[in-house]
């Protein structure tokens, strides 16, 4: 007998390959033990585009209501996607958008298996990276200037007062971009990683370059500094710390060290570190990824692209061996949560089963080929997407709960 849900989750499909792959982890290892319930958007890129990105909103608001959502990777859209899809025009980032609506942090942490080593040879513990999940570079103004001027950045007050300062006299043609963050979104960053590092017993790190960026990364570390004020003695208790350091100091500090803490970065940071620590890590298929928000609405997702090249493979009558692992994960942290918020006992178990069955299936040789270099197993041939869901399946079926 299948379990049941309480409460719908909502469920956001995606692209290419990840979107084929969403729909065999459903088939493979939910629906036959779980009676799913989901609201589910479609954020494919030709949907974004039909509704002009409205049901990306959609999907941000529903994830507030309801509490819960999974999300599968999607495209970003760029000039060449635009023409291969023949979009109407260009949309932001799906992932932006939602963690714009949603205010939250993004906390991911690598999936570890004994018989992969993470190629920094000293990590025992996973590195657990804090993304700021607001503004920055994502939510950046643009211009291409084509001769000489003057560039200014200009605030005006909303009683009509004005403020200039001069970006550059520039000699000729050239670019321009603008970045903004909030307080209260800054805030938001500090609190949620305050509680995180407290929740998980994690010393926290919080880096960025006040050195040259004075006022916009020195902002960040003010308004860090006066948050911790408030946990302080709560760090001191559970025999955590928290400090601030640069960013190229921060790097130095995680290349040497064992792993076991939270790592805090602004949100193109935290976009570059989290890739560079999944992959040191053995796989960027192998990413846990969670969206928190101040309000407690959480937003588990696969934190890799779309597997563009593998998506044409198979397009092409293949059977490709992607890494459907993050993608399994994520559906795992949601039923997780939902059953945690609803009291679902069963449902709470099953999702551990389906981790442990994941890991063990890897740990017993079967895996697909993004691992099989890396593995100490030495397994003689990786498995397509479509055996290994096969593999985790079996253990799943015959695992008491």
């Amino acid at each position: 007998m299948k379990m049941t849900m309480k409460t719908p989750l909502v469920e956001i499909d995606g692209d290419e390959m990840t979107r084929v792959l969403w729909a065999a982890v459903k088939e493979t290892l939910l629906e036959p033990f779980v009676e799913l319930k989901t609201a589910r958007y479609d954020l494919s890129v030709t949907e974004r585009d039909k509704t002009c990105d409205r049901v990306t909103h959609e999907a941000a608001a529903a994830i507030l209501k309801y509490g819960v959502g999974v999300k599968c990777a999607t495209i970003t859209t760029t000039e060449a996607r635009l023409k291969e899809y023949g979009l109407a025009r260009l949309y932001p980032s799906p992932n932006a958008t939602i963690r714009a609506v949603l205010d939250g942090t993004v906390f991911r942490s690598p999936i570890l298996l004994e018989s992969v080593k993470p190629a920094v040879a000293t990590w025992t513990e996973p590195v657990v990276i804090a993304r700021h999940a607001y503004g920055d570079v994502y939510k950046a103004a643009e211009m291409a200037v084509a001769g000489p001027g003057k560039a200014e950045l200009v605030w005006t007050g909303a009683d009509g007062s004005e403020k200039r300062v001069t970006v550059a006299d520039m000699p000729g043609g050239g670019v321009l971009q603008a970045m903004h963050n909030l307080d209260a979104s800054i805030e938001s960053f500090a609190r949620s990683c305050f509680r995180y590092a407290l929740d998980a017993k994690l010393p926290l790190m919080f880096a960025a370059k006040d050195t040259i960026s004075k006022t916009y990364d020195g902002r960040f570390r003010e308004i860090f500094a006066d948050v911790y004020a408030e946990y302080k003695d709560r760090f001191a208790a559970a025999g955590i710390t928290y400090f601030y350091t640069l960013i190229d100091d921060a790097v130095a500090r995680v290349v040497k060290g064992r792993g076991g803490m939270l790592w805090a970065c602004k949100n193109y940071d935290g976009d570059v570190m989290s890739d560079m620590v999944a992959s040191a890590s053995g796989s960027l298929a192998m990413m846990r990824s969670v969206l928190v928000s101040p309000s407690g609405a959480y937003e588990f997702e696969a934190a890799h692209g779309t597997v563009q090249r593998h998506y044409y493979r198979y397009l092409n009558g293949e059977k490709p061996s992607t890494n459907p692992v993050a993608l399994i994960f994520a559906w795992t942290g949601a039923l997780s949560k939902r059953a945690e918020l609803d009291g679902l006992a069963e449902l709470a178990a099953f999702a551990r089963t389906l981790e442990e069955a994941v890991i063990d299936t890897i740990e017993s040789g079967w895996m697909t080929a993004d691992l099989q270099p890396l593995s100490s197993l030495k397994p003689e041939k990786a498995l397509d997407s479509w055996a290994f869901l096969e593999k985790i399946a079996e253990r799943v079926r015959t695992t008491k709960r």
